[in-house]
């Protein structure tokens, strides 16, 4: 025991976290066989096999899980340490794992790493990016930013913005196919829709004063928000998009709002996500606490 550092237990918890090598060698950019003899290492020094090892992945002995308990234990002491010295130094300093939506990620979060970095300059950003809810406990992430409003009792929300939908195209592919006058217009264009989150098919309208909703099936669908907005600006159809994404692009006669009197953006809370026992320390707090300031101080966007 005394021959294992403190990256190792670190190592063995995400190995047991992921339940394959794999997993932690594309986090720790290194090769599957460099992650396998330290998992061989730190056995041969625990004196005991932690793991299962098989076509199917990893599953811990009664022994790994015992040592798992212990590697988090030790893990979450030191960071509470790590984070009562930054207090006590007027500075916060380590890695964040956050993890958000291709579009939040893009429009959002990566304009305000040069600021996040100029405030806190020891703080190291890991981003993970993609539409589908994380594990945050499997996938190591200390804070989410997620817009649903079913959250666990188990993490701390807070709210740090507001996102709206609004429906949008390219000038090119409204004067080919002309532009819709009124929902029901759709079903004669070509539309993008959302494979990956059912729910963002299910496109708002208030007419003559009641919310009505279209259910699109779409010509062209993708699973990513991020791939939904970049169809839209190919020109292949017209999409429900993030207003924050596209009123740049909107700006720019890139895209043009459509049935934008009709639409009803449905404002959502946009919410800074982590646990309970995680909020406690400094880079987590000073994290979501800078991106509260910068999603309160963004512009509004507009849809016409």
């Amino acid at each position: 025991m005394k021959d294992l550092s403190f990256d190792d237990l670190q190592l063995y918890a995400r190995v047991a976290m992921q339940g394959t090598l794999s997993a932690v060698a594309r986090e720790r950019d290194v090769p599957v066989s460099q992650i396998s003899r330290a998992l061989s290492r730190i056995e041969k020094a625990c004196g005991a096999r932690l793991v299962h090892r098989s076509t199917h992945g990893l599953a811990l002995t009664v022994e790994g899980t015992t040592f798992l308990d212990y590697c988090q234990r030790i893990s979450a002491t030191v960071e509470e340490l790590e984070g009562e010295f930054a207090v006590k130094a007027a500075q916060v300093s380590g890695l964040v794992r956050v993890a958000a939506s291709s579009v939040i990620a893009q429009y959002q979060l990566l304009p305000s790493l040069h600021a996040l970095r100029q405030r806190h300059p020891q703080v190291r950003v890991d981003l993970i990016v993609g539409d589908q809810l994380v594990d945050m406990a499997r996938d190591g992430i200390d804070i989410a930013i997620r817009t649903s409003h079913n959250l666990p009792d188990t993490v701390v929300a807070r709210q740090i913005g507001v996102l709206e939908r609004a429906l949008y195209a390219t000038p090119g592919y409204l004067a080919e196919a002309g532009t819709p006058q009124h929902p029901d217009d759709l079903r004669d264009h070509r539309l993008i829709s959302n494979s990956g989150v059912p729910a963002l098919n299910h496109w708002p309208f208030v007419v003559d004063g009641k919310a009505v909703t279209r259910l699109v099936q779409g010509d062209c669908r993708t699973n990513d928000t991020g791939q939904a907005a970049a169809m839209v600006l190919q020109g292949l159809g017209i999409g429900r998009l993030a207003t924050v994404a596209a009123h740049t692009l909107v700006a720019e006669k890139k895209l043009a709002p459509v049935l934008s009197e009709f639409t009803d953006s449905q404002p959502i809370p946009i919410y800074a996500v982590t646990g309970s026992a995680r909020l406690r320390l400094p880079k987590i707090k000073a994290c979501i606490d800078f991106w509260a300031d910068w999603f309160g101080a963004l512009p509004p966007t507009a849809h016409d």
